[in-house]
């Protein structure tokens, strides 16, 4: 007995949804400049967002950016720098679970819808009443 399969295009609600994504490390502070001429001001939205929230400080730099998928149920972790790493979990239909290390130490833990255009934040205090934040977004 033979089978035949006749194939057709696949509904896009068949396909994993593999989320490309891009995290940045920001530093906040009240100094108009940073200390470290490669940190560049962050982009004029997540500047925005920022100071939408209950945050003090005045200035954002960004330190690193890095762009990475994550499969569908799939986890990637990411070195942000020598002392920050995130590890981010694709729950499906745009949800993700984000998880911060700072200097081998868990510093928080977050799960949120991630629509494009959306931000999420998640940060820590730095000396010197400074912070920094990871700030993850879908890729453009």
């Amino acid at each position: 007995m033979a089978a035949i399969f006749l194939a057709g295009p696949v509904p896009d609600s068949c396909i994993a949804a593999e989320l490309e994504l891009e995290a940045q490390l920001i530093w906040g502070t009240n100094d108009a400049k940073s200390p470290d001429p490669a940190h560049k001001p962050v982009a004029q939205d997540v500047a925005n967002k920022l100071k939408s929230l209950p945050f003090k400080w005045e200035h954002y730099f960004e330190v690193t950016r890095k762009r990475f998928k994550v499969p569908e149920s799939g986890v990637h972790s990411e070195t942000m720098s020598k002392d920050c790493e995130i590890r981010v979990k694709n729950l499906g239909n745009s949800v993700v679970e984000l998880s911060l290390v700072g200097r081998g130490e868990n510093v928080g833990k977050i799960t949120q819808a991630l629509p494009k255009g959306e931000l999420l934040v998640i940060g820590g205090n730095a000396p010197n009443f400074t912070a920094w934040f990871v700030v993850l977004r879908q890729a453009e």
